[in-house]
């Protein structure tokens, strides 16, 4: 631990640097830094979000694949999302989990140390930019997006805990990449698995450094200083305490981030949704109208922006995927650490994350901002940004309880920083993938994580999140090829999991 706060102290002074030249001439070194990413950016991002004509606008296919595999997944096994949503939540509770079964981390910890990862941004924000931009028709789409993206996510983390890897220690490795590589090999595709693999895990690291850790600092450095007026000269100081907090948590591994995660996560998502709660009890009276619209306005044309139901439709899929990142492939990476012997029973567990995320968080947000009246307000306006949609959802709190921008800025902060150890440990296991569990290699990493928290705290990072947001989006293709694939074995799993259930009920 000593070694590692040594190193970061002096490998991060570099970082502190360039940010003390960012107070002096902030505008030179956003350019130097856009100027340097912009090519790559613009490359990853053209190909990742090639789109194709629908309805006289262009729709981006990886967007139609997440939509379409969610649909089918959830009829081929049969709308599994409502009929197996009991037994999930019991078996959270490790009811039908041996106890001496193989892995670091419980049912519970690996759902909150995966909802650590989609819970946050995209809950607050997100569901402003969609509504504000395509109606509250779009809260509808992402609504429907969450629920069927619970079928997709139940599938990927089935894969992981069946694939996963544990070395002598008991130590897990697992995600996307490692059902790619060795269930592709079962069924005699082993080079085409591998190439898929390494793709993936690329990908990871880079949606990790960017989507998992400079966008979340980013924004919450924004909040933190709108609200208090704090480090508006030197977002470094926000950024280097945070790098030291998230350094102190992933140094322990999955068990250290489980352990926070499992108390944070359920105390930052209660905070908010009770406040959206009294807010909603506020406005009671319009909550039958707000539903109303949500559901009227997902259909009609003339209730959207230019582009009409394409519209509405584009902004709610796209917000629900970077909301609940069901069907990306990095969910598996946190689910396949958990102790069990059933790999299904951790998939029915993962098919409450985009239920938590979507279906109740998401609404919540959505019913907030219409309810208050908030949306009319920015009806049809394109957000520039995340931190203009925080603003919305501020405004619309603060309507009805003045002082909870405050709280807002709080929740905003832990929703950053569990997103962040999450991340952090979905890169990690990238890494290990790639070059072996190589402990050189991997403080490294962690080293660089923690100055990565620096450098978005403190510069515009325009182009470099763009390119990590195409990079999230790339671990899409990969990871649906496997599902399609694996189906077969997915089925089988379930099959002898319910098995289990029906038996241990029967012993009850």
């Amino acid at each position: 631990m000593k070694r590692f706060f040594f190193a970061l102290f002096f490998l991060i002074l570099p970082s502190l640097a360039l940010s003390e030249e960012a107070t002096e001439k902030p505008a030179s070194l956003d350019q130097k830094i856009d100027g340097m990413i912009e090519p790559l950016a613009f490359w990853i991002d053209k190909i990742v979000f090639t789109t194709v004509p629908v309805a006289g606008m262009s729709v981006p296919i990886v967007l139609i694949l997440l939509a379409g595999t969610s649909l089918f997944l959830t009829l081929f096994f049969r709308f599994i999302n409502i009929s197996a949503i009991g037994v999930a939540f019991r078996t959270v509770t490790g009811k039908y989990t041996a106890k001496d079964a193989e892995g670091e981390i419980t049912h519970f910890q690996a759902l909150t140390a995966a909802l650590s990862a989609t819970v946050g941004l995209g809950n607050i924000a997100g569901v402003a930019i969609a509504i504000c931009a395509g109606g509250p028709g779009a809260a509808f789409w992402m609504i429907l997006l969450g629920f069927l993206g619970m079928t997709s996510k139940f599938c990927e983390c089935t894969l992981g805990v069946k694939y996963r890897k544990i070395d002598e220690s008991g130590k897990v490795s697992g995600g996307a990449m490692y059902y790619l590589s060795r269930g592709l090999a079962e069924r005699g595709m082993g080079g085409f698995g591998k190439v898929l693999a390494i793709f993936f895990a690329v990908m990871c690291i880079g949606g990790a450094i960017g989507a998992g850790n400079m966008f979340q600092i980013n924004q919450a450095q924004i909040q933190f200083t709108e609200v208090t007026g704090l480090f508006k000269e030197q977002n470094w100081v926000f950024g280097l305490i945070v790098a030291v907090l998230v350094g102190a948590v992933i140094i322990g591994g999955i068990q250290g981030i489980a352990k926070v995660t499992a108390t944070l996560v359920p105390f930052m998502c209660g905070i908010y949704v009770i406040a959206a709660l009294v807010v909603l009890v506020i406005n009671i009276g319009e909550v039958p109208h707000v539903v109303s619209r949500i559901v009227t306005e997902a259909f009609k044309p003339e209730a959207a922006v230019v582009g009409g139901f394409i519209a509405v439709f584009i902004q709610g899929i796209k917000r629900g995927v970077f909301s609940n990142e069901a069907g990306v492939g990095s969910a598996p990476i946190a689910h396949s650490a958990v102790r069990t012997d059933k790999p299904a029973s951790e998939g029915l567990v993962a098919l409450l994350e985009p239920f938590f995320d979507t279906v109740v968080v998401c609404s919540l947000t959505a019913f907030v901002i219409i309810s208050t009246g908030t949306y009319d307000s920015y009806a049809g306006q394109s957000l520039g940004g995340t931190e203009q949609g925080v603003a919305v959802t501020s405004e619309a709190f603060a309507s009805a309880i003045p002082w909870f921008p405050i709280v807002l800025m709080v929740a905003v902060i832990l929703f950053a920083f569990s997103t962040m150890i999450s991340w952090s440990y979905y890169g990690e296991r990238a890494v290990t993938f790639l070059v072996g569990d190589n402990k050189g290699v991997l403080l490294a990493y962690r080293i660089f994580f923690c100055i990565c928290t620096v450098i978005g705290a403190s510069a515009s990072l325009g182009n470099v999140l763009k390119a990590s947001d195409a990079m999230f989006f790339a671990m899409v293709v990969p990871n649906l090829i496997g599902l399609y694939i694996l189906l077969p074995v997915v089925k089988k799993e379930t099959s002898d999991f319910l098995d289990h259930v029906k038996e241990v009920e029967g012993k009850k």
